[in-house]
């Protein structure tokens, strides 16, 4: 059975291994499934927002076209890079411009927990590092995974089913990083 699979290659660099492991994913399963990607460097908005959710700043073509990708998707796979610990700001900024209440949830009155929007979808996270990935999770505390899985996804309803660390980035020979790929 085919999927409807958004890539979103959270990377804000033009070239990265981020890039590389969207590009083959994409390869991968667009032999049987409908596969779109998406890399963060080619979406120009602002990510600043000035004065939180308290000012509405419209969305630029960028943002809208993301927002219609993540609707269209049935599984979205989020690969990203940990810079300091957590995700890139211009991710951040695409999560925080984008997941938002009307289109990710809804407050209802009487109601604490809001409505999840993009219930009925499934993701899977794929994180590169320079850190070795067990100590990033078992001394770092993994925040990433749980930002992203807990405080994002979750609360927007999507279900992560997956995820998978490839590190440390910065020390890893040629060779190692080719049979990443296989």
């Amino acid at each position: 059975m085919s999927k409807k699979i958004l890539i979103v290659n959270a990377n804000p660099k033009t070239e990265s291994l981020c890039k590389a492991l969207s590009e083959k994913y994409a390869e991968v399963a667009g032999e049987r499934n409908d596969v779109r990607i998406i890399h963060l460097n080619e979406l120009d908005f602002q990510i600043d927002l000035k004065e939180g959710y308290d000012e509405v700043i419209p969305l630029e073509c960028s943002l809208e076209f993301f927002q219609k990708e993540l609707i269209w998707a049935e599984h979205v796979v989020i690969v990203s890079p940990v810079w300091w610990g957590s995700m890139p700001a211009k991710f951040k900024g695409l999560i925080d411009r984008t997941f938002l209440s009307g289109f990710a949830f809804k407050y209802e009155k009487g109601k604490t927990i809001p409505k999840k929007l993009l219930a009925g979808r499934t993701s899977e996270m794929i994180i590169t590092m320079d850190t070795p990935p067990f100590w990033y999770k078992w001394m770092q505390g993994n925040v990433i995974y749980h930002q992203l899985k807990e405080t994002i996804l979750a609360f927007s309803g999507i279900k992560n089913v997956s995820k998978q660390y490839f590190g440390p980035v910065i020390s890893t020979s040629e060779k190692q990083i080719h049979k990443w790929f296989i």
